[in-house]
């Protein structure tokens, strides 16, 4: 599976911070139900690694788990290490870019100017993340984008919701958007998983 094609999984990739290991198995199942088949579990907690091993045993074969928030060679090793099947960063460096290169992991780099883009597409990454989408002009900035940068293809993530994630999906160079929307907190500290689960629904009918 290549990124572009993990894409096509689902039109939002689930931005998931894990506080509760003990949550996070119902609450990907959840989502899994309602429609989502790829799930970025961020590197911002210490549970992060271990959410990925356990979520990998426990969803059906057809979820893809992969880490986000990745920024460092180490983070990726230990990434794939712990079973991600994909991997999100905020942004590309040079030396992140080399050590995705010698991997065959699908890989969303984060861009956030013309000039970051250019670079990424130097290194061979034409499927990129938008970050952070609506600071740095959203919709306007991709519609600007496709023009001169046709051979580009979007996930854009950063302050996209039920709302907006439409405006974003109807762009011919946006293949999903990331979003933390279906999983709310008070919903997960409430155990609300048929909640959650509509709001997968929900989220997978924005794209037809």
């Amino acid at each position: 599976m290549n990124t572009r094609e993990l894409l096509a999984l689902s039109p939002i990739v689930p931005v998931m911070v894990v506080t509760d290991l003990d949550d996070i198995v119902p609450a990907a199942q959840a989502l899994f139900d309602g429609g989502i088949r790829a799930f970025e579990i961020t590197l911002r907690t210490p549970m992060a690694l271990e959410a990925i091993r356990v979520l990998n045993q426990a969803l059906p074969a057809e979820a893809v788990v992969g880490a986000g928030t990745i920024t460092n060679p180490a983070q990726l090793q230990d990434a794939i290490a712990a079973g991600a099947r994909f991997g999100v960063s905020p942004g590309l460096t040079a030396d992140l870019a080399q050590v995705i290169q010698a991997t065959d992991l699908p890989f969303l780099p984060g861009i956030a100017s013309a000039s970051e883009l250019m670079q990424a597409l130097d290194w061979g990454f034409d499927t990129l993340k938008l970050f952070p989408a609506e600071a740095i002009g959203g919709v306007n900035l991709l519609k600007a984008l496709a023009g001169p940068f046709a051979q580009a293809r979007f996930c854009p993530t950063g302050g996209i919701h039920a709302g907006n994630a439409p405006d974003y999906l109807s762009l011919n160079n946006v293949l999903a958007v990331g979003g933390s929307w279906v999983l709310p907190q008070d919903k997960m500290l409430q155990h609300d998983w048929q909640g959650i689960r509509e709001l997968a629904q929900a989220a997978c009918a924005l794209k037809a």
